[in-house]
């Protein structure tokens, strides 16, 4: 967040008066695995090493922090080296990869999830949420994103556990970024996702769809709508879609199995 001189303007009462007020900061992170770089991801410049990991987890470039080595962050030069051990074949990796642009811009992310060549990824768990804990839990959201609500100006996600208990939660300018930042706090400490569901602020698309499949989560629920994309690869990948969770209400999309009443 970045503190910033303005003009306030009311158009009831025709006042106008200098104050300060926060907005969103935005960065590029050169990311790089091994010397080999990777892509520049326009990010809030937070949780940038989980991002990182979050981000090649849910790409598959990465199958599990254990083929990580070392992570060198270099915030002074907005870089990020992700280094592999040697028993990862890191060419094959990067080619076998569904991105196709090598900058990812917070306003969309990836589009590539429903335009994927390759086997849609699968949520295999049979993980079972209350509709309460749900509920409860993307609730939560408002009252946790203490950026949001300082500027307005960013997205939050949280990854919990089945019972409602709280793993990880990120805010970032872009919702992929969001989702890419929880889904490393959660690797890095070990989590297992096929107990967990990932909670969100923003659209449900097909970007977000894939990357929480490609890592084992179940379930995806949302406070905004779900996309054509979204529901298409949640349908494909075995994936519970729960959206407009509010006042006391939720749209499930996909496999309502996972969602008890």
């Amino acid at each position: 967040m970045r503190q910033v001189d303005i003009v306030k303007l009311d158009l009831a009462t025709g006042n106008a008066r200098k104050t300060s007020d926060y907005i969103a900061e935005e960065t590029p992170l050169h990311l790089f695995v091994n010397t080999t770089f990777w892509a520049t991801i326009l990010c809030s410049p937070t949780n940038l090493k989980e991002l990182a990991v979050g981000h090649l987890l849910s790409e598959g470039v990465l199958k599990s922090t254990e083929e990580i080595e070392a992570v060198q962050l270099k915030e002074d030069k907005g870089t990020c080296h992700v280094k592999l051990k040697p028993t990862v074949n890191v060419e094959d990796r990067i080619r076998l990869s569904r991105l196709h642009t090598r900058v990812i811009l917070s306003a969309c992310g990836s589009d590539a999830a429903y335009q994927y060549a390759g086997k849609t990824p699968q949520a295999t768990s049979n993980l079972a949420v209350k509709a309460q804990v749900i509920f409860d839990s993307v609730n939560q959201l408002n009252f946790k994103a203490e950026g949001f609500r300082q500027t307005g100006g960013l997205h939050v996600a949280a990854i919990y556990k089945g019972d409602g208990a709280l793993i990880a939660l990120a805010e970032d300018v872009g919702r992929h970024n969001a989702v890419d930042k929880v889904i490393g706090m959660a690797a890095l400490s070990q989590a297992d996702f096929a107990a967990c569901f990932l909670a969100l602020s923003g659209r449900m698309s097909g970007d977000v769809a894939f990357k929480a499949a490609k890592v084992g989560l179940p379930i995806v629920a949302s406070i905004a709508a779900a996309l054509t994309s979204g529901v298409t690869v949640a349908e494909a990948a075995n994936l519970t879609l729960v959206g407009f969770v509010r006042g006391k209400r939720m749209n499930i999309y996909t496999h309502m199995e996972r969602v008890s009443f």
